[in-house]
């Protein structure tokens, strides 16, 4: 099969990797850093060793391709009211028991069979949609690495702001050629503590997590986090607090942190998140210091608005992942008590008239 997909459109050499001995190749995409002999793939699938030489088989193999708003990511914060040409591959270096997207991210590329996208048709479909910018999500976007890049590239040197929706597993290196591509936008889901991810998402390293996140504040990207509460396995209130003291300090005061609620999927049954659980958590993160909490996946909750930390003034309502009002100047500062916002970008939601 190697002999053929080798001139595939979708089959590029990857970007990052080192060579091992005896023709094996590690993969420096991600933290799992999969060392891999001739003729293997990695956990992911996305990536394999062909004759010594490490090769991405999902460069513009689009498993979707859509004009969405900004706020379904969700990003409150980033370029509010905006929509995002958003896209992905397939496959996913985790594996989440609820996976909302699982037929994307359980299916592995195959280059014989999947469609190529030119970087250049991507960009001209966000120019006919009048979208202010790029978004790589629905699957774990990092796969995408190498295409995404060249994207971004393109997008930025027409104006388009570009951002991942992550599990926040990459390399630093990964993490940094992102930046340097003109990225700036980076929403994580973080998934709980330690013994979530090691249960549930595969043994991997929570720290590394946090890390990343970390380290893409300092490297200037605008950072949101998101923890989707799951019945019976990250509710409990000590695991709410640990992760909002996590955030606080790898994150910041100033980062906005979602508690999204949970429904069945995939392989997981457990009931919907109550409602109560999450405004608890909100309230809870709000007493230990974050400026910005919300709650999400219940449209029509007060948790959804944007709220001034310093007057309470409710500047941003939504309904949904729409903004429906909003109470800030051009630049991001609040109408009621003039307290500046940490927003990126262009606010483009309606104003109140």
């Amino acid at each position: 099969m190697q002999a053929n997909i080798i001139q595939k459109p979708t089959v590029r050499e990857a970007l990052l990797y080192e060579k091992l001995r005896g023709g094996r190749v590690r993969c420096l995409l991600c933290e799992r850093r999969c060392s891999m002999e001739p003729g293997a793939s990695g956990f992911c699938g996305t990536r394999v060793n062909i004759g010594g030489r490490l090769y991405t088989l999902v460069y513009g193999n689009l498993s979707a391709v859509e004009s969405r708003p900004i706020e379904i990511k969700p990003f409150y914060h980033y370029w509010p009211g905006s929509y995002a040409t958003t896209f992905s591959t397939w496959s996913c270096n985790f594996a989440c028991p609820w996976c909302q997207n699982y037929h994307l991210s359980r299916r592995k590329p195959d280059p014989l069979v999947d469609k190529y996208m030119p970087p250049e048709q991507l960009i001209e479909y966000s120019k006919y949609w009048g979208d202010e910018g790029l978004c790589v999500s629905f699957q774990e976007p990092t796969l995408l690495l190498e295409y995404s890049i060249d994207v971004f590239k393109l997008g930025v040197s027409r104006g388009l702001y570009c951002c991942f929706v992550s599990n926040g597993y990459m390399t630093l290196e990964a993490l940094r050629l992102l930046r340097e591509s003109g990225m700036d936008g980076l929403k994580v889901d973080m998934k709980g503590d330690e013994e979530v991810y090691k249960r549930y998402c595969g043994g991997v390293d929570v720290d590394v997590v946090w890390r990343n996140i970390e380290k893409a504040r300092e490297m200037g990207y605008h950072v949101e986090v998101v923890n989707l509460v799951v019945t019976g396995v990250n509710d409990r209130e000590e695991q709410i607090e640990w992760v909002v003291e996590r955030h606080l300090k790898h994150a910041g005061a100033e980062a906005p942190i979602h508690f999204t609620r949970y429904f069945p999927a995939y392989k997981f049954s457990n009931p919907p998140t109550p409602i109560k659980t999450l405004e608890s958590a909100v309230k809870l993160a709000r007493k230990m210091g974050v400026m910005y909490p919300y709650i999400g996946n219940v449209p029509g909750h007060w948790g959804e608005h944007t709220y001034c930390p310093e007057c309470g003034e409710a500047v941003i309502k939504r309904m949904g992942v729409r903004p429906v009002r909003c109470k800030l100047d051009k630049e991001g500062r609040c109408l009621n008590c003039g307290f500046k916002l940490h927003i990126r970008g262009r606010i483009l939601c309606r104003r109140r008239s």
